[in-house]
C-alpha cells in the first residue's frame, strides 16, 4: 500500500492532507469540549445544531465549488482555502456564546466544503493506475482515521498541560502546513473540456458512456465514448453530479449506505462528551479515548481492505460492513439496558469505526467506475454534498433527541435509520453489476462518431453496441433491460 508514496505529487498531498484532518481532529475534541463548557448537559444539544449547521455548508457550497472548480487552478484553490479555514480556527478560543460557535463553525466548514471535492478529484489524476488509485483511496481513508484516533490521543496529551482553547491554535497551525505542502506539488493540468459539435446529442433510450465532449478512458482504463455532463456552465454542471447519482444503481446504493454510516457517526461524534462526562462521570481525558476507540476500528480496517478489494468486489465488502452497523446498536442498547458501560461504549464505537471504515473506503472506487474522467470533480462534489446532507439529518437527530429523551432512545432511532439505509443499499445495488453494458441507442443518426467508434451495429430497436458505461449526455438513463458483459 505505502508503494503509491513513491510519487512525490501524491506523498505532498497525502502528508497535506494528513496534517490538516490531525488539525480537524483537534478541532473536534476542542469543539466538544466547548459545547460542554458552555451548555454542561445540554452539550448534544449544541453539538448537533453546530454540526447541522456545518453540514448546511456542506451540502449547499460543494456542487457550486464543483462547477467552478476548472475555471480555478486546483492548487491555488486549495492553498485559499486552507489559509481561511487557519484564520478561522484561530478565533475559536475567543467564542464564549453559541452563536459565535454556530458561525464560526459555518466559515469553518464552508472552506471545508470547497477543498475536500477539490482535493478528491486531483487524486485519480495524479495516480490514474486503478491499482495505484485503490490503495491511495485506503492511504486518504487512514489519514481521516487520524483525526479520530491520532488527533484524540494527542489531544488527550496536550490537556494535561494546556486547556482545551490551546487545541484550535493547533487546528490553525495544522492548516497552514498543508497549504505549505500543496504549494510545494506540480498537479498535473487538467485536460481542457471540449465542447463536441454533437453536444446536444438526442439521448437514446436511456443508455450511457463518458467524457464530456470527447472519448477518453474509464475508471479501469478502459477506452469510453460520450458527450459527458448534462449542462455546461456553472448551473449546468452543479446539478450534473446529483442527477449521475440518481440514475446510476451502485451510486444509489452508496448514497444509502452513507445514511447508515451518518447514523453511527452521529453517535459517536454527538453524543460521546455527554456520556463520558456526565453519565459515566469520567475525565476530559476519556472523551479523547472514547474517540480513539472509533478511529482505532477505522484504521485497522483500512489497513487490511487494499488486499481484500484486490480478492473480492467493493459490494462483498460494503454491503456487509453497511448491515453490520444495526447490529452493533443492537448489541450497545443490550449491554448497556442496565446503565452505561465504560467498557461496551469502547467495544461499540471501535465497532463502529470499523464498520465505517469498510464502507466509506472503497466508494472513491464506485464513483471514479461510474463517472467520467472530465465529470470526476462534478462526481465527487456529489458524493461530498449527498453524503453530507444525511449527516444533516442525524447530527441534529442524535443531538436533540439525547437532550429531549435520552441516550437509550437516541440509540435505538439511529439504529432504526442505520438499519433503513442499509437495507435499501441490499435492496438498490445489481448483484451483477458490470461495468461494460450492451445497450441500444434508438435516436441517433448512423453516422454518429459514438455509434462508428463504440462499433455499433443495426438492431430492431437502433444500434446496438458495449462499453463501459456511465450516465453521460448521450445516456442520461440507466437502461431497463440489457445484457451484461464483463
Amino acid at each position: 500500500m505505502l508503494s503509491v508514496l513513491r510519487s512525490r505529487t501524491y506523498r505532498h498531498l497525502f502528508a497535506a492532507q494528513v496534517v490538516a484532518l490531525v488539525g480537524t481532529g483537534l478541532a473536534t475534541v476542542a469543539l466538544s469540549l466547548l459545547a460542554y463548557d458552555i451548555a454542561g448537559g445540554d452539550a448534544s444539544a449544541v453539538l448537533g445544531t453546530a454540526l447541522a449547521i456545518k453540514m448546511v455548508a456542506y451540502v449547499a457550497i460543494a456542487p457550486v465549488v464543483s462547477a467552478v472548480a476548472d475555471r480555478v487552478p486546483r492548487r491555488t484553490l486549495m492553498v485559499a482555502l486552507d489559509l481561511t479555514r487557519a484564520g478561522v480556527a484561530v478565533t475559536l478560543p475567543f467564542v464564549t456564546q453559541v452563536w459565535q460557535v454556530y458561525v464560526l463553525i459555518f466559515l469553518l466548514q464552508a472552506a471545508s466544503a470547497a477543498f475536500t471535492p477539490t482535493f478528491q478529484a486531483t487524486i485519480p489524476t495524479v495516480l490514474p493506475a486503478e491499482r495505484d488509485y485503490t490503495r491511495a483511496l485506503s492511504m486518504s481513508r487512514l489519514a481521516y482515521d487520524l483525526e479520530s484516533l491520532f488527533s484524540p490521543a494527542l489531544a488527550a496529551a496536550l490537556l494535561y498541560v494546556v486547556t482545551f482553547n490551546w487545541l484550535f491554535v493547533g487546528t490553525a497551525c495544522g492548516f497552514v502546513a498543508s497549504a505549505a505542502l500543496v504549494v510545494s506539488c506540480v498537479l498535473p493540468r487538467t485536460a481542457p473540456v471540449e465542447h463536441s459539435a454533437h453536444a446536444s446529442g438526442q439521448g437514446a433510450s436511456g443508455q450511457g458512456a463518458s467524457g464530456r465532449g470527447a472519448s477518453g478512458r474509464g475508471a479501469s482504463g478502459q477506452r469510453v465514448l460520450g458527450q459527458g455532463a448534462f449542462g455546461q456552465g456553472v448551473f449546468g454542471k452543479a446539478p450534473f453530479g446529483v442527477r449521475l447519482f440518481w440514475a446510476t444503481p451502485r451510486l444509489r446504493a452508496l448514497l444509502a449506505l452513507d445514511l447508515a454510516v451518518a447514523a453511527a457517526g452521529a453517535m459517536v461524534i454527538v453524543n460521546t462528551v455527554v456520556l463520558v462526562r456526565d453519565q459515566l462521570g469520567r475525565t476530559a481525558g476519556d472523551v479523547s479515548l472514547a474517540l480513539g476507540a472509533y478511529g482505532g476500528g477505522s484504521m485497522l480496517v483500512a489497513l487490511l481492505l487494499p488486499r481484500v478489494l484486490d480478492r473480492v468486489g467493493d459490494r462483498a465488502v460494503m454491503l456487509p460492513a453497511g448491515m453490520a452497523l444495526p447490529a452493533v446498536f443492537a448489541a450497545y442498547g443490550v449491554l448497556t439496558a442496565s446503565g452505561p458501560s465504560w467498557p461496551a461504549l469502547l467495544g461499540a464505537w471501535f465497532a463502529f469505526g470499523a464498520a465505517c471504515s469498510a464502507v466509506l473506503t472503497p466508494a472513491g472506487r464506485l464513483i471514479r467506475r461510474s463517472a467520467a474522467p472530465a465529470d470526476l470533480p462534478a462526481a465527487f462534489a456529489a458524493q461530498f454534498s449527498l453524503a453530507h446532507s444525511c449527516w444533516l439529518l442525524t447530527y441534529p437527530l442524535a443531538g436533540w433527541l439525547a437532550a429531549a429523551a435520552g441516550m437509550a432512545a437516541t440509540s435505538w432511532v439511529l439504529a432504526a435509520v442505520a438499519l433503513a439505509g442499509a437495507l435499501t443499499a441490499v435492496l438498490t445495488w445489481p448483484t451483477r453489476d458490470f461495468t461494460r453494458l450492451d445497450h441500444d441507442h434508438s435516436g441517433l443518426p448512423p453516422d454518429h462518431p459514438h455509434l462508428a467508434e463504440a462499433r455499433a451495429h443495426a438492431t430492431a430497436h437502433g444500434y446496438r453496441h458495449s462499453h463501459p458505461y456511465v450516465i453521460d449526455r448521450l445516456h442520461p438513463h440507466w437502461p431497463r433491460s440489457h445484457r451484461t458483459v464483463r
